[in-house]
């Protein structure tokens, strides 16, 4: 396990407006605190922080505090948080663990793999992530930056489990039968069928009672028309009369 050391100083003030002043100073406000100890706020350079971050060596790395508090004073510290802005990204506050050498701690370690599976180059597999991080037990000394593994001999449906993990000088407190990374088969998609639009037609009896009312309308008018017609002028018929002197010839007899 690599040291890197980072020089910091006591703050003397605290909040919200006291962090603002640090900050555009070029300062972060930072933390350190440990079991037995009393937290102590710190300031810190933001350009000696953000050069050890991107060197990679912030992440379970031994960092030793070159504290400045009028005594001076070191602490073997890690990285237990960084608060970023959510808009600018920039650090906002740093909390460092002050560890002793000689006590175990917990931590997690990265997982890192190397090469490509056969199931992915020859058989199209997808290389799936199921546990990025292990959770480990170990001296401050011992702490890996990260644990390799070798992915390149998997096949379609083989995985690397926790139980494979080979850590000298470590407690692996992870599920040891949980799964690190597995190769899937590939995701076929299935077009999807739309079923043809079924013509709906009206029942049988309803037509044909919709026809015998057209019919039964079509009398009714027929029936109207020929009254119609009867009761014009001119078409009467009148009653005949009687020729003159048959009833008294039908008396004398």
């Amino acid at each position: 396990m690599k040291e890197i050391t980072l020089e910091a100083k006591k703050r003397t003030g605290t909040g919200k407006e006291i962090a603002k002043k640090l900050r555009r100073k070029g300062l972060i406000p930072a933390v350190v605190y440990g079991p037995g100890d009393e937290p102590l706020p710190l300031e810190i350079n933001a350009q000696s922080l953000n050069s050890i971050l991107r060197a990679g060596k912030g992440e379970n790395v031994i960092i030793t505090l070159n504290i400045d508090d009028n005594q001076a004073q070191q602490k073997k510290v890690l990285i237990r948080e960084i608060q970023h802005d959510p808009v600018a990204g920039n650090i906002l506050h740093v909390d460092f663990q002050h560890v002793h050498l000689t006590k175990k701690i917990t931590v997690k370690v990265p997982v890192h793999l190397v090469g490509i599976p056969i199931g992915v180059s020859k058989d199209g597999g997808i290389l799936q992530y199921v546990l990025r991080e292990l959770e480990i037990e170990c001296l401050p000394s011992d702490i890996p930056e990260k644990v390799e593994f070798d992915v390149s001999t998997l096949k379609i449906g083989d995985s690397i489990h926790v139980k494979d993990t080979k850590l000298e000088k470590v407690t692996i407190l992870s599920d040891a039968e949980g799964s690190i990374v597995t190769v899937v088969p590939p995701t076929i998609f299935k077009e999807e069928v739309v079923p043809a639009a079924v013509e709906v037609t009206e029942p049988e009896v309803i037509t044909e009672k919709k026809a015998e009312e057209g019919e039964e309308g079509k009398a009714e008018e027929g029936k109207e028309a020929k009254g119609k017609e009867s009761a014009k002028p001119g078409k009467e018929t009148k009653a005949e009369k009687p020729e003159p002197g048959a009833k008294g010839k039908e008396e004398k007899k």
